[in-house]
Parts: structure tokens; sequence; C-alpha cells
């Protein structure tokens, strides 16, 4: 038998200890433009809410869970070829409308072939389509009419070649203004629809 140095059996000790502490699962909340996220991490023994971007939930071989907090720094140093694969941020494009119809301003017509490029140029280039109203009228209308208002746009999209089934249109009416109103008070900002082009 070959003795072994006393130095390379505390190395090889340190090592497997490490080993053991090594988590088997990680879990690290990134951040969202534009969106609160948040998600709950289980393990066979223990759960923990990370709801904060760059917080970590470390799972041990036995389920014991560790909370940690991260850094962007951190998360680009340590991931960059997962952070490669990410996609783009979304795109996001405000329309407006003529007061109480589904008709575009000139302006916003004009922007559709932009939006339209920015899409097929994505890979995945589905559009959202969210329509919204000033608080003229009658709410069930508005909804209504929030609603024809995505559609219209989503027709136009489709009558330039763009596949219907990567349209999403919704309407939300009065219910999220731009510039808050009284009720019946006419604001051209509130007229519009957002295009989210992911």
């Amino acid at each position: 038998m070959v003795p072994v140095p006393h130095r390379t059996l505390l190395s090889a000790l340190a090592v497997c200890l490490c080993a053991a502490c090594t988590p088997t699962s990680r879990v690290l909340l990134l951040p969202q433009e534009g969106v609160k996220s948040a998600v709950t991490v289980t393990s066979s023994t223990a759960s923990a809410e990370l709801s904060t971007p760059y917080a970590v939930a470390e799972i041990g071989r036995k389920g014991e869970l560790e909370q940690a907090l991260s850094s962007e720094a951190e998360v680009r140093e340590r991931y960059p070829v997962l952070l490669a694969l990410q996609p783009p941020p979304p795109q996001r494009y405000t329309l407006n409308f003529q007061p109480g119809t589904s008709d575009l301003t000139p302006e916003s017509m004009s922007r559709l072939d932009t939006i339209l490029a920015a899409a097929r140029a994505r890979s995945g280039g589905e559009i959202v389509i969210v329509g919204h109203t000033d608080r003229q009228g009658a709410a069930d209308a508005n909804d209504a009419l929030s609603l024809r208002r995505a559609n219209a746009i989503r027709d136009v999209l489709v009558s330039r070649g763009f596949k219907t089934e990567l349209i999403d249109p919704v309407g939300r009416g009065e219910r999220e203004p731009v510039v808050p109103t009284e009720d019946d008070v006419p604001e051209p900002r509130n007229r519009r629809a957002e295009l989210i082009v992911r």
C-alpha cells in the first residue's frame, strides 16, 4: 500500500465536503420588464417565495432550503451563456384612434408598417393588441369599443400578410387610462391601443 501524504487527504476531504454542500437545485428570479413576478420554491422540507429580482433559493441534498440575494453583475458573470439565450425584451407601441370609432388616426396608421417589420424580425413574432377607450360613454359600450379597436388593428395587420394566429386582440375598456379623468371627459391619449411585439 502506497502511503498518501497527509496534505492530499485533507484536500480530498475538503473537496468531498464541498460537494456535499453544493445545492442540488438553484432557483434565481430574474427581473421582467414592466412586470412584477414571484415564484414559490418548495423542497421536501421547506418552502420559500422569491419576489425580489435576483433573489435566490438553493435546495440542498436533504431538502434544506436557503435563500440569498444575488445581483445583476453576479448573474451576468455566472450565467453568460444562459442570458444569451433569453429572447429580446418585448417592443411596445401605442396607436391612437378617432373619437368614438375604431378608426386609427392617420399618424397611427402610418406606423403599422414599422410594427409589422419589428414583428417579422423576431423569432416568435407575436403581437398582443390591447384596446382602450377614454371615459366618454357607458362602461359596457367602452368595453365593446376597446375590443373592436383591437380587432380593427388585427384585421389591418392580417390584410398586410401577417398571420392571424400570431395576433392576440383584447379590450380593456376605460379601466386603464394613461391620463385619469372624470367620467364623460374626452381624452385623446386614452383612445388608444397598445401593441406588444414579443
